[in-house]
């Protein structure tokens, strides 16, 4: 009797334990931020995106795969050209995320490595694309013009693959920006330089056109003298002289006496 009892326990609990496996093989979780396609043997991808939770499923005819849709980050490096030919060392970084309601599309077309797949090749795109419109000096001056070209321009190109960009932020080689810099300073100094030469070229033009005019107006003095004798001469003293006498009588310093008199100062004993 007892060897019966235990074999029925011993049979009810592998029934159980066989339920319970059927149970748990039925039930998946999809944890926070996270979204699940169901892969059916028989129908294909299914359209239907499952959310956060536990979830059913028909235990071998059918399997969950899980994608992560919180932004995750991604540096993507490129070396390409810039419009005066310098090559140009990049390096984006993207914040990506994927279209919930894209997955099984992604899913079907791409793979689950969407992101290995996708983000460096339309990366390298673009920013080949943007860059090769800018010179390497552009580049840095119009940086904030660059950066917003290029994520407008991935931003669209990403959701074309079902992809949302966040942000993303362009960085440049420290090479790059160090020789850029140094050209910058080089053409700097040419100008200053170029400067200096033509400021020395003006004043040795000023200078020449001043003894010119100098010369000419010797000529011209001697021609008068040379007409009316020592007129000019007297003529030049005596306007002279009222401009001194004129300068003079202004200043309280000054006493004038007339010829043949004289000022006597009563000084105390």
């Amino acid at each position: 009797m007892a060897a019966k009892v235990f074999e029925s326990i011993g049979k009810f609990g592998l029934a159980l334990a066989v339920a319970g496996g059927v149970v748990n093989s039925a039930l998946y979780n999809v944890d926070a931020g996270h979204r699940a396609v169901i892969f059916d043997r028989f129908r294909g991808v299914q359209d239907i995106v499952v959310g956060e939770g536990t979830h059913f499923l028909i235990p071998w005819v059918q399997k969950p795969i899980i994608f992560d849709c919180r932004s995750r980050p991604r540096n993507v490096p490129v070396i390409t050209g810039s419009k005066d030919l310098q090559n140009v060392n990049i390096t984006l970084r993207i914040l990506f995320r994927p279209v919930a309601s894209q997955l099984p599309r992604i899913f079907t077309s791409i793979g689950e490595d969407y992101d290995e797949r996708v983000l460096p090749s339309i990366t390298t795109e673009i920013l080949k694309s943007v860059v090769a419109r800018f010179d390497a000096g552009e580049l840095i001056t119009q940086r904030e013009l660059v950066s917003r070209q290029v994520s407008d321009d991935l931003t669209e190109r990403a959701a074309t693959f079902g992809l949302i960009l966040d942000d993303t932020h362009l960085t440049f080689g420290k090479e790059f920006t160090e020789a850029v810099e140094a050209k910058q300073v080089a053409q700097q100094e040419a100008e200053r330089a170029r400067f200096v030469v033509e400021k020395a070229e003006q004043q040795k033009k000023a200078a020449i056109i001043s003894a010119e005019g100098d010369s000419k107006a010797a000529e011209l003095i001697a021609n008068s003298l040379a007409t009316a004798g020592d007129g000019l001469i007297e003529l030049r003293k005596l306007e002279a002289a009222e401009d001194i006498a004129y300068q003079l009588s202004r200043s309280r310093n000054i006493t004038y006496l007339p010829a043949g008199q004289s000022v006597l100062l009563q000084l105390p004993q």
